[in-house]
């Protein structure tokens, strides 16, 4: 199978990782963001896909814009049978989807059309779901919206945050992708149009959704603080000084007469804060500018004690 590749963070290399181990592939070129600065010292990065690419010899293009001329001339000269596309983070103009000989197909992180669009992981931890999946479509130009191919539900443990749930789908999806491309040539597959009354979207994310407003339900803000992993986590506030809340646990212990946001008691196990209905067990966390750490150690180097007050602000 003659294959483009579209993709642009780690997501989308685990997929290719695992087509590139595959017989009876031939990765053509590599289609990716435009290398960015990043961090600190604003050095410039290039995406993982790019560096998978010059690893193993393979054409990349980084286009400002898909719609530019060059674009679609470059990918027809490769006379692809198929176009992969993971979390490329663009949507492709039609008449990049009628180059490929077969079609171009999409690995998505939901069950569509259950969370359409660039966040589907972090909302599905938000919105307390039990269980998510992976979908391979169909490519359409109407934002996840193509027919379904095949799908693989996965479940979400009650403490997984966003990104370990990340890595699970990313590896499901790739071994999906790599049976839905063995099948393909040979018929063995059906298309099934998306059901569009049950559609529900999943926007990018904000660095606002992060700040937690402890005057709400403890398992909300769980939800928050393991849906908005890695970024842009779940913050809140002491003495004026920004706190990322990295890892909570649920717990039975209430909140009398104590204000939201209040500490109610400190143990071995971290700290207790009162939110609307009970506490929830602060078991890490990350000051501004300084490293993860337990909330035993932040107790102790932070003088924070019981009576304590986090805000949102």
């Amino acid at each position: 199978m003659k294959i483009i590749f579209f993709g642009s963070d780690d997501f989308a290399a685990i997929h290719l990782q695992h087509l590139l181990k595959e017989e009876g592939h031939d990765i053509l070129c590599c289609v990716t963001g435009p290398d960015k600065q990043q961090g600190r010292g604003m050095r410039i990065a290039s995406s993982p896909i790019k560096q998978i690419a010059a690893e193993h010899h393979i054409s990349c293009l980084q286009p400002l814009s898909l719609k530019e001329s060059f674009v679609a001339d470059t990918l027809k000269s490769f006379k692809a049978d198929i176009f992969v596309v993971v979390a490329y983070g663009r949507l492709l103009p039609q008449a990049i989807l009628d180059i490929p000989k077969m079609l171009c197909m999409n690995v998505h992180g939901s069950l569509l059309p259950k969370y359409r669009g660039a966040a589907p992981v972090n909302w599905a931890i938000l919105n307390g779901e039990k269980e998510t999946g992976v979908t391979i479509q169909k490519m359409a130009f109407k934002l996840d919206a193509g027919d379904i191919i095949a799908q693989e539900v996965i479940s979400i443990d009650d403490d997984e945050n966003a990104a370990q749930l990340r890595e699970r789908m990313a590896l499901a999806g790739a071994k999906l992708l790599v049976k839905v491309l063995k099948e393909y040539p040979l018929g063995q597959f059906s298309l099934s149009p998306q059901d569009e009354t049950l559609t529900t979207w999943a926007p990018k994310l904000t660095k606002e959704m992060g700040k937690i407003d402890w005057g709400s339900q403890s398992r909300s803000i769980m939800n928050q603080v393991r849906g908005l992993q890695p970024w842009p986590g779940a913050y809140t506030f002491y003495n004026g000084k920004m706190l990322k809340i990295i890892q909570v646990g649920t717990t039975t212990e209430g909140v009398g007469n104590c204000t939201p946001g209040q500490v109610v008691k400190i143990d071995r196990n971290g700290f207790y804060v009162a939110c609307l209905d009970k506490c929830l067990l602060i078991k890490e966390l990350q000051p501004t500018a300084g490293k993860v750490m337990h909330a035993n150690s932040f107790v102790a180097g932070y003088k924070i004690s019981q009576g304590s007050l986090l805000s949102p602000s």
